[in-house]
């Protein structure tokens, strides 16, 4: 029977070899199956034609004849993470590189799926040549080019955005601020129609109850919900008194108003894209030269970095980004999102990448710490982005869980991430739709992305 020993194989390439048509087993691990807290000890994962064929105890894995035996050396497994808010870089003239790239930064971190937020045509090529395994890359869920002031025009325009994006093959559509209400309700009504999940922003002149009622499937970065709760909405229209994000009003919040707001998320199936990493750096009060040089930045482009400061920095010129003005919001912030949580709202693991200092991939681990830290268990966090994505696009059982004829997508680590969650940071291996990259292999990527965009 043949073996591998996962730490030390003798030829990185990627991926380390072609799963289909032979079966692999992953043996001497310890299975985090995501269908409940319990951790499968020294079990074997049996891998066939990208999916899993069957999770054995380990006395039960050497009766396996012909298949390829990979010692796990004592891991960790489990379903992998989501990025669930995605600005899937452009192509540029045909010039695929930085979506490439990002495809590499999300695996390297775990990361096996993504939906991404800002739809371009650009992007259903590369879902495709990743399907059909012309390069390596998580499962994308896309969603079309959005909808705003900008780019809708009328209820008629709009319901007809609806019908091209779903006959282009988008799974999802996104909603910017600027809509007025009767292009929204042509959007709901057309999207509802058509069968295609829609979400985003809340526009101010719809607000969250008619978003809510809508059909909004998620309400990205918890918007709205802080303007919902302003006495005076005449301050939430004004800019100068807003502030980003409703941010200066937020002290002014009518609290007696949430549990309704959370009985209406909760009476219309919504589900919650918090985002909170977005917010700490983007609208947070640590300036934007700090980030300059945090290691994560070295895989951007200097150009790419630079418009992210840029893009901060006229918040700070302008005296919004104090320390006096921010925590609160974000204290604000992490309770909404435990409210809700802990009334059985489901959320998605989202941190919005590549955006102002989140780099794909490594962002998502900055997303699970304040998540923490805002209070959730680490078995929530994980499911967050694991079984939760699965079930926003009614796929449960397929992928987000490790079980018997599930999609072979997992991710090896150290420690026990119910125990630790910084064992995520570092995978020593991937595996998705049965392909397997250890360490090395990923390690690999990383640095030839970090030569591109030497400084």
């Amino acid at each position: 029977m043949n073996k591998i020993v996962l730490f030390v194989f003798a030829i990185c390439v990627s991926p380390i070899f072609h799963s289909f048509s032979q079966v692999n087993v992953i043996t001497n691990v310890h299975v985090l199956t995501m269908e409940d807290e319990n951790i499968l000890e020294d079990h074997a994962i049996v891998v066939k034609d990208g999916g899993i064929e069957n999770i054995l105890p380990m006395n039960q894995a050497s009766s396996i004849e012909g298949a390829v035996m990979i010692d796990g050396g004592g891991a960790y497994v489990y379903p992998g993470l989501a990025e669930f808010h995605s600005h899937i870089p452009v192509a540029q003239n045909g010039n695929t590189q930085l979506q490439e790239e990002a495809m590499w930064l999300y695996l390297a971190n775990g990361v096996l799926r993504v939906r991404g937020m800002i739809g371009h045509a650009s992007h259903l090529p590369l879902k495709e040549r990743i399907e059909n395994g012309e390069i390596d890359g998580p499962r994308l869920f896309l969603s079309g080019p959005s909808f705003s002031g900008s780019s809708v025009s009328s209820p008629e325009q709009a319901a007809q955005m609806v019908r091209d994006e779903k006959a282009a093959g988008y799974d999802h559509l996104k909603l910017h601020p600027g809509l007025e209400m009767d292009e929204f309700l042509a959007i709901s009504k057309k999207a509802q129609e058509l069968n295609i999940p829609f979400g985003g922003h809340v526009s101010l002149d719809v607000g969250l109850e008619a978003s809510l009622k809508g059909g909004y499937k998620s309400i990205e970065h918890m918007d709205g919900y802080v303007e919902a709760l302003i006495p005076d909405y005449s301050k939430v229209l004004d800019p100068k008194q807003a502030g980003p994000f409703t941010m200066l009003l937020v002290k002014e919040a009518d609290l007696s108003k949430l549990p309704e707001l959370v009985k209406m998320t909760l009476d219309t199936e919504a589900w919650i894209a918090p985002t909170l990493t977005l917010f700490d750096r983007y609208f947070g009060y640590k300036p934007a030269e700090e980030y300059r040089n945090i290691p994560e930045m070295k895989y951007m482009s200097a150009e790419q970095v630079q418009n992210w400061i840029n893009a901060k920095k006229p918040y700070e010129e302008a005296g919004v980004l104090t320390k006096e003005n921010v925590q609160p919001y974000l204290n604000f912030r992490n309770m909404l999102f435990m409210t809700l949580h802990e009334a059985g709202v489901p959320i998605l693991m989202t941190s919005d990448s590549p955006q102002v200092f989140n780099v794909p991939g490594f962002s998502i681990h900055h997303e699970i710490e304040l998540m923490s830290e805002a209070g959730m268990s680490n078995y929530e966090i994980l499911k967050t982005g694991s079984v939760n994505p699965a079930k926003y696009f009614n796929q449960e059982d397929e992928w987000g869980v490790l079980k018997k004829g599930a999609s072979a997508d997992f991710v090896l680590v150290k420690g026990n991430p119910l125990e630790d969650l910084e064992t995520l940071k570092e995978p020593i291996m991937v595996v998705m739709k049965g392909e397997m990259y250890d360490k090395e292999a990923l390690e690999k990527q990383l640095e030839k992305i970090e030569l591109n965009h030497k400084r």
